[in-house]
């Protein structure tokens, strides 16, 4: 049925989230379409790959759409959104979507918390793609390896980034969800704490039975889902008690790190980061337990790290 649509309009389509999606559909074949406050350099990417780009909201830019997909920053009372609906020309959010597109793969990681995302899903796309697994990948900024913050993959991976801001990351049904730390943030979808920690585990149920939910150990809030989780459970973090961790860590004078990486009380090797902080040590073991849920060895882990260039 979704190959029935031939034409979906992005309201708001120069957004990093929302052209990444677009350009996946401009790569399978449906027409595109979009409009923007300005054009920027996303929206001249997407028009290089047969988009057609609108600057300012009109209702005569839907009206041949089949699907209008909008961004969380779109109001109800866009013209376009609401020439849609008068129209009865169905208007989705954007994880909706991401949520078909992901039924376009049989398996799927989706990486969602408060930050470190976007670094995240780039490394672990990294890595998938070194050693050889080619995943389809939307990602909320342009990866160095990719040349954009989208590609469509051959292999039976889709790897993307979740929107919590909004709870639509609700609507994803990934085969290892990856959490990376919770903060206090969008409290205007959420009622209190509670609901955000009641949200991200609900969100981390919802892989299948033989899935995982990969989570930082060392995050407070975090550690608050884990007497909810009702899934596999695969955690990472800076101490012995993680199921992935990292030791004797060393920043590096080229703005980077390294550190000895261990799965339990087996060490695996040293990974070589090209990328600074401790809290790239945090999204890189996130990655790395990702990569060894996939029987990627570590070997090649550790190579695709050295590949890695920072979102």
């Amino acid at each position: 049925m979704f190959r029935n649509v031939k034409h979906v309009h992005f309201v708001g389509i120069g957004g990093i989230g929302m052209s990444g999606i677009a350009e996946l559909l401009c790569n399978l074949g449906f027409k595109v379409s979009g409009s923007d406050l300005k054009k920027n350099q996303v929206t001249e990417r997407l028009e290089k790959l047969g988009a057609q780009v609108f600057e300012g909201h009109k209702p005569e830019n839907v009206d041949s759409a089949d699907v209008v997909v909008y961004s969380s920053a779109v109001k109800n009372d866009n013209p376009e959104v609401v020439f849609a609906k008068e129209h009865n020309i169905p208007v989705i959010p954007r994880a909706e979507m991401l949520s078909e597109l992901m039924r376009l793969k049989p398996y799927s990681v989706i990486v969602a918390g408060s930050h470190g995302k976007t670094t995240t899903t780039s490394m672990i796309a990294t890595i998938l793609g070194h050693a050889g697994i080619d995943p389809t990948t939307i990602v909320g900024g342009v990866v160095d390896t990719l040349g954009s913050n989208a590609r469509l993959g051959q292999s039976d991976w889709f790897v993307a980034e979740a929107d919590e801001s909004d709870k639509s990351f609700l609507i994803l049904y990934p085969t290892i969800a990856v959490v990376t730390n919770i903060d206090r943030e969008h409290m205007d979808s959420y009622k209190d704490m509670d609901d955000v920690v009641r949200c991200f585990a609900e969100f981390v149920n919802k892989v299948p039975f033989y899935g995982a939910a990969v989570i930082c150990l060392d995050d407070p809030n975090v550690q608050a889902i884990i007497p909810y989780i009702r899934r596999r459970r695969v955690s990472y973090g800076l101490t012995a008690q993680a199921d992935v961790s990292a030791h004797d860590i060393q920043y590096t004078a080229n703005f980077g790190s390294k550190f000895k990486v261990y799965r339990r009380a087996e060490e695996l090797g040293q990974i070589n980061l090209p990328a600074p902080g401790k809290h790239n040590v945090y999204n890189a073991l996130a990655a790395t337990a990702v990569a060894l849920e996939l029987d990627i060895p570590f070997e090649v882990i550790a190579e695709g790290f050295a590949r890695f260039k920072n979102a």
